[in-house]
C-alpha cells in the first residue's frame, strides 16, 4: 500500500472502535470479521463503512449464513459488502 492508499486517521480510529463489535459469539465469524476489518475496511468509502456498521447489527447466524453463501442479503448494499468480505476470506 503506498501513501496515496494509506487510511486516514479517522478510518483507523473507526476500525479500532469497531474491533470490539467484530467480536462475536461464533469464533469463525469473529475471525472473518476481524480479518476484513484489518485488511479490507480501510478500502471502503464512507458509505461502505456505514454498511459494515449496519452489517454488525445483524444476528451472528444471519451474518454467518451470508458469508458462507447459504443466504443472500435482500439489501443490495449489504450484498456488495458481503461479496467484498468473501473475497478477503479466500485471499
Amino acid at each position: 500500500m503506498d501513501l496515496a492508499e494509506a487510511p486516514t486517521a479517522e478510518v483507523v480510529a473507526q476500525a479500532a472502535r469497531l474491533r470490539w463489535q467484530c467480536r462475536r459469539g461464533m469464533l469463525e465469524l469473529d475471525l472473518l470479521l476481524n480479518r476484513f476489518l484489518e485488511t479490507g475496511f480501510a478500502r471502503l468509502d464512507a458509505t461502505g463503512r456505514a454498511d459494515f456498521v449496519r452489517l454488525l447489527g445483524y444476528q451472528d447466524q444471519i451474518i454467518h449464513d451470508w458469508l458462507m453463501g447459504r443466504a443472500v442479503p435482500a439489501d443490495a448494499a449489504l450484498r456488495r459488502l458481503v461479496a467484498e468480505i468473501r473475497v478477503v476470506m479466500v485471499a
